[in-house]
């Protein structure tokens, strides 16, 4: 399996209505390539079944999406994630996917 398919089999255990980070992604594969992982989103070809929606900075700031960032607020807001000042609150929307989650 290469380095997207890694990322979205991990991505794919992001419920509905949290977020994770480009880093958490990366971290749970036991890797610092935090913008490669961006770019497996970018490249998503399985949303939305594969929600990269749900993928922020991790300063809580919203990030790029393929689509463009309007349609990203929208999924999430759909989600019922609450953005305030372009940035979601990651101590009550984050999921952390350890490696046990994979």
């Amino acid at each position: 399996m290469n380095f997207n398919e890694r990322c979205y089999k991990v991505l794919k255990k992001v419920p509905k209505g949290k977020v994770t980070t480009y880093k958490e992604i990366a971290n749970a594969l036991n890797s610092k390539a935090y913008r490669a992982v961006g770019t497996a989103m970018n490249k998503n070809p399985y949303a939305p079944e594969v929600p990269c929606h749900r993928v922020i900075n991790s300063d809580g700031r919203i990030g790029g999406f393929a689509s463009g960032t309007k349609n990203k607020v929208k999924l999430l807001k759909k989600e019922g994630i609450i953005i305030e000042n372009n940035k979601i609150d990651l101590k009550k929307y984050l999921f952390r996917p350890y490696k046990r989650h994979i």
